[in-house]
């Protein structure tokens, strides 16, 4: 019951429209690495989310992001996980990570504005969102480790 209720808390806050009265969180940003199983290593600069603000905020409203960016939500404790697109603009890949930095499942290309829920496929501790079509190219897949402080990882 209060599982429901904290998803709708949160599906509630991220329909609000955030109209300039409301001020945008601030993410520090920090590297972050991912090494495929076959040991080729792909750097990022990701802007970290830990706060109830900027887990709800995410990479809403933004028009583009760099190529070798992105935003790492950090939920805490693993657990299930469900996410959506609605006010976020631009297609994106959803990399779940599991509390020991390894990929569990990745969600391709999600179509931007969908209010359709994109779920983990078991308990993560976090999410790295990545420009959409980034996972291809860079062919990672579950299994490869994130190398990120959030793991216990320098």
């Amino acid at each position: 019951m209060a599982r429901t209720i904290l998803r709708l808390m949160l599906l509630l806050v991220l329909a609000l429209p955030m109209d300039g009265a409301w001020a945008q969180a601030q993410f520090p940003q920090t590297p972050l690495q991912v090494i495929s199983v076959d040991g080729a290593r792909h750097g990022f600069t990701v802007e970290v989310a830990t706060s109830a603000d900027q887990l709800a905020q995410g990479l809403m409203y933004r028009t583009k992001m760099a190529a070798d960016a992105g935003m790492l939500f950090d939920f805490g404790a693993p657990r299930a996980i469900s996410m959506w697109m609605k006010n976020t603009l631009i297609p994106l890949d959803m990399v779940f990570i599991t509390a020991d930095g390894v990929i569990a499942g990745i969600a391709e290309r999600t179509v931007p504005h969908s209010t359709a829920t994109i779920a983990s496929p078991g308990p993560i501790k976090a999410v790295l969102e990545l420009n959409g079509g980034t996972a291809s190219r860079l062919k990672l897949k579950a299994g490869d480790r994130v190398v990120h402080p959030i793991f216990g990882l320098p």
